[in-house]
C-alpha cells in the first residue's frame, strides 16, 4: 500500500507553512498526485536533474537510504521530530525540522534542496521515524517512500 497524505493533511501543511516556496511546491506536487509520497518525490527528484534522464525509481531508493543512514543516527533529529509530534501545529518546529535535515545532510557531504527535505520531513511525520529507521531497512527490492 501507498503512504500518501490526504486532502486534509495537506491542507493543514499549507495552513501550517503559508509562506513558503519549497513548501508549497511539494504541497501542490502531493496535491497533484493525490497524497502519493513515491510519484511526488520522484517528480521532484526529476526537477533537480533537469534535462537530464534519470532512472527515478533507482535515485529514489538511494536518496531514502543516504537519508535514512543520516536520520537514524542522529539523536538530535529524533528529539526534534518527537518535540513537533507533541505540537504538529507548530509552523516553528516543522521548519526547524525540516531545516535541521537539510544542515545534517550537507555536514555528511549529501546536498539536499529543501523541497526534498521538506517531502521527506512529511514522509517521516507521516509513517513515523522509528518505522522509517527499524521497519523500513533497504533492500534490493526497497519500494519504501
Amino acid at each position: 500500500m501507498d503512504t500518501l497524505l490526504t486532502a486534509t493533511e495537506i491542507s493543514n501543511y499549507r495552513q501550517i507553512l503559508p509562506d513558503d516556496e519549497s513548501s508549497e511546491k511539494v504541497l501542490a506536487t502531493l496535491e497533484k498526485y493525490d497524497g502519493r509520497f513515491d510519484d511526488s518525490f520522484d517528480e521532484l527528484l526529476g526537477e533537480m536533474g533537469g534535462q537530464k534522464s534519470f532512472d527515478l525509481k533507482r535515485l529514489r531508493k538511494v536518496t531514502l537510504k543516504q537519508l535514512r543512514k543520516e536520520v537514524c543516527g542522529d539523536d538530535s533529529f529524533r528529539t526534534k521530530v518527537q518535540e513537533y509530534s507533541k505540537n504538529p501545529g507548530s509552523a516553528p518546529l516543522l521548519n526547524g525540522l525540516i531545516g535541521s535535515l537539510v544542515l545534517l545532510s550537507n555536514a555528511h557531504g549529501i546536498p539536499l534542496e529543501s523541497t526534498i527535505a521538506t517531502i521527506a520531513v512529511l514522509y517521516i511525520l507521516k509513517i513515523g521515524l522509528n518505522v522509517l529507521c527499524e521497519y523500513t531497512e533497504a533492500t534490493d527490492d526497497d519500494s519504501a517512500l
